[in-house]
């Protein structure tokens, strides 16, 4: 993913209600209560770390057993450290008291107790991109230093690989097209990362490394999931004796849900959109324009995928009067720049939300140039009297606007090929009278005209009309 490109919007909680999802998550309740369990007689090592003497108190205290539950008290501790819920007070003599952050949990607002989950999570963030103890233990030379060269772990590199995954999950989840709330197979999040764009049938190389690679992450996501990153279905243990015969990527779809699920979680959500906007990322919530004026919310919204444009939309309505609302987004909709045309059809879906009561408004503009065509369009839709017939060049400035704002929007799509075909079927003299048309984009459109239709004689009218046009322009 580019910096630069901003991702699509998406959908978040309440901070209310992610606040809670927090709270309950089993990462964060166990730190807390580890924070509250710790007293006078709690001792930590050199490095903050619970002495090893005292986690089995510290497992016993979170209700935990069996052969991982001193490193789960291990892992809640060094969270309740990072966040501040327990402070270090005598480094040398290895003491501890509760932190000033432990009273958040109970009075804090929501955005702080959200503030609390995302130091835990990159606590969590951090454990997952490190390699597996075992292997850890097997890359030690004779005096126990840790060989990373026969380890093979690039700390960087790992952490770069984790990020590029949660970063294509969100926007899987983001995406209109994608599973939204659903759950995505691991064998494709792993083929994202490592499958180039360009590749038809993946090489059996390539194969090995999504099959690896998918093995990792599911390693990564069973740590992630008590954070309240994700939901994850691992892969099925069945199976891993049969990675080697076959790689886990090269299977038949009705099976893929044994090689593993996961999906963000609302917190999820919440989570990696506040780790990208952080790393310079351009990543939209529903929401954001809501308190923004009308020329912010055209302009934001002209990225926005259809549905994530409505919906930003009714927001913004929900707070104005549609009277007010109607005349802020009409005069936001004005102007000759290159955006205008994208512009005004983005206000045109906008007022298509807002009912009669907006009628005085669109009656205000129609003998203007750039918005009467819009408006007269919006009271015959809704059956309004006395609306007056456009003239000849007001339909023509309209379509070629129009025109403009889909090519703006979608580039040389196969809708906006079919509308050209339709304009030069109906008008006969269509280009003979659109080069004429007083509209900084005429040149530009005639050209687009030019190259999408499919009919070499027509095509070649459009390119005439477009070079009379730019000659007009004097351009």
């Amino acid at each position: 993913m580019s910096d630069s490109s901003p991702l699509p919007p998406v959908r978040l909680h309440s901070e209310a209600e992610l606040a809670r999802d927090a709270l309950a998550t089993p990462l964060l309740s166990r730190a807390v209560r580890l924070a509250r369990w710790a007293g006078q007689d709690t001792r930590v090592g050199a490095g903050g770390e619970l002495v090893e003497e005292q986690l089995p108190a510290a497992a016993a205290e979170l209700g935990l057993d069996g052969e991982d539950a001193a490193a789960f008290a291990s892992e809640a501790w060094r969270v309740a450290v990072d966040t501040g819920l327990v402070e270090i007070v005598d480094e040398e003599e290895g003491t501890v008291a509760a932190g000033a952050d432990l009273g958040l949990v109970l009075s804090g607002a929501p955005q702080d107790v959200l503030g609390l989950w995302l130091g835990a999570l990159e606590t969590v963030l951090a454990d997952a991109s490190v390699p597996d103890l075992d292997d850890i233990v097997e890359a030690m030379d004779d005096g126990g230093e840790i060989d990373f060269s026969a380890l093979g772990w690039d700390p960087d590199a790992e952490a770069e690989f984790l990020d590029g995954v949660l970063g294509n999950l969100y926007l899987l989840t983001a995406s209109e097209d994608g599973p939204g709330d659903g759950p995505v197979p691991l064998p494709a999040l792993a083929a994202s990362m490592i499958v180039p764009d360009d590749m038809g049938e993946p090489t059996n190389d390539v194969l090995e490394q999504v099959s690896d690679a998918m093995m990792r992450l599911d390693d990564q996501f069973r740590l992630l999931e008590p954070a309240g990153l994700v939901d994850f279905q691992p892969v099925d243990e069945a199976l891993m004796a049969d990675t080697d015969e076959e790689p886990a990527a090269a299977v038949d779809d009705t099976d893929v849900s044994r090689y593993g699920m996961v999906r963000l979680t609302p917190l999820g959500v919440y989570g990696i959109r506040a780790r990208l906007l952080e790393a310079g990322f351009t990543a939209p919530a529903v929401g954001d324009l809501a308190d923004k004026g009308a020329d912010v919310l055209l302009d934001g919204t002209a990225t926005f995928p259809p549905a994530a444009a409505q919906a930003e939309t009714e927001q913004w309505l929900a707070r104005r009067e549609p009277l007010a609302a109607a005349r802020e987004l009409l005069a936001a909709a004005r102007g000759s720049d290159a955006g205008a045309p994208l512009r005004r059809l983005c206000c045109q879906q906008a007022l298509s939300l807002v009912g009669t009561e907006a009628s005085p408004a669109l009656r205000e503009v129609l003998d203007d140039a750039e918005l009467g065509g819009l408006a007269r369009v919006w009271l015959s839709e809704r059956g309004a009297p006395d609306v007056p017939a456009p003239s000849e060049e007001m339909v023509f400035w309209l379509t070629v606007d129009t025109i403009a704002a889909q090519l703006a929007a979608e580039g040389n799509s196969a809708e906006l090929q079919s509308l050209v075909e339709g304009l030069a079927a109906q008008h006969s003299s269509f280009f003979a009278a659109a080069w004429r048309v007083d509209h900084p984009a005429t040149p530009d459109v005639l050209e687009a005209m030019g190259r999408l239709h499919p009919d070499k004689k027509v095509a070649k009218e459009a390119r005439k009309a477009a070079f009379k046009a730019r000659s007009q322009q004097g351009g």
